[in-house]
């Protein structure tokens, strides 16, 4: 056997009703996820024990399923039942630092057949992992990005499972030593393989537009609300490559990430080239939304 699959924890998981260790957690090789990629996910952030913009992701999570055409499985109150009880099952420790909640739906077990069938029964699964907190040397530094054309499908609004052109995207840029891959549908900006892609200009932060070709991360609300209580000028519309290369400060986001600065992409400095005062008020009012948060839900964190 491989060591990464010796490594696999033992750590508690949800799987179609049942709690189980995640090692010995199986599902039928006819499952549409494992077939067609017929499935969508979420990954919710988890500070100190408490998720973080959980009830933003429930509500993605739902667009995903209605999209879909798959019944939503749990009621609001079971999902975060369901990740609370993980949480809580997690060593001390492990509790206390960055976590992160996975979640995926299918369709369900068939026949393999392209055509959607009707009534099945969703598969439904939930893990909690490590997640690495972002390292003080990228707030203070940043990060190196590279460029690509987005050669993935044209519904990227859906947080799907069939993540190969992602997979294919972010290889360019492990290769390349970079962060991430910034990608443009011809000349105008989408998004990152994993992540969303911010424009400051004149000290206002601008957006990609959340139509079929980006996956509005559940950071787009949150930065907003983050600009407004900072005075910060905040929009959404269609950026232009050349904005991108001329911007004073670049930004991408997502769960895992929070919120970085790119500061060369293409290996061209990006305004300065260093480290910004948008990126540091926002970064500084997305802290304080995590305090927020766990004070909120009676954690710390």
């Amino acid at each position: 056997m491989h060591p990464i699959v010796d490594a696999l924890p033992d750590s508690l998981c949800y799987l179609d009703g049942d709690y189980t260790p995640l090692r010995d957690a199986r599902i039928s090789v006819l499952d549409r996820g494992f077939i067609f990629g017929d499935g969508v996910y979420e990954v919710v952030p988890v500070y100190g024990g408490a998720p973080f913009c959980f009830e933003e992701h429930m509500a993605r999570l739902g667009r995903s399923l209605a999209e879909l055409r798959v019944p939503n499985p749990l009621s609001h109150g079971a999902w975060r039942a369901t990740a609370m009880r993980l949480i809580e099952a997690s060593p001390p420790a492990e509790r206390a630092a960055v976590q992160a909640i996975y979640i995926q739906v299918t369709r369900g077990v068939a026949p393999r057949e392209h055509a959607m069938p009707k009534g099945l029964t969703p598969t439904v699964f939930m893990m909690l992992n490590p997640m690495k907190p972002v390292p003080d040397a990228v707030r203070a530094k940043g990060v190196a990005c590279v460029s690509a054309h987005d050669f993935r499908w044209q519904k990227a609004h859906i947080k799907s499972t069939s993540l190969l052109g992602a997979v294919l995207a972010r290889q360019i840029s492990v290769e390349a030593g970079a962060a991430e891959t910034i990608m443009f549908r011809g000349d105008w900006l989408s998004e990152a393989s994993s992540s969303n892609v911010w424009v400051v200009k004149d000290g206002a932060v601008s957006g990609p537009l959340k139509d079929e070709m980006v996956l509005a991360g559940i950071r787009y609300g949150l930065i907003e609300r983050i600009c407004v209580e900072a005075g910060i000028p905040f929009t959404l519309r269609r950026i232009a490559r050349e904005e991108v290369f001329g911007a004073d400060e670049l930004l991408i986001s997502s769960a895992s990430k929070e919120v970085q600065p790119v500061v060369t992409l293409d290996g061209r400095p990006i305004g300065s080239g260093r480290v910004g005062p948008v990126f540091q008020a926002i970064d500084a009012g997305y802290q304080r939304a995590k305090e927020r948060s766990a004070q909120e839900q009676g954690v710390t964190a």
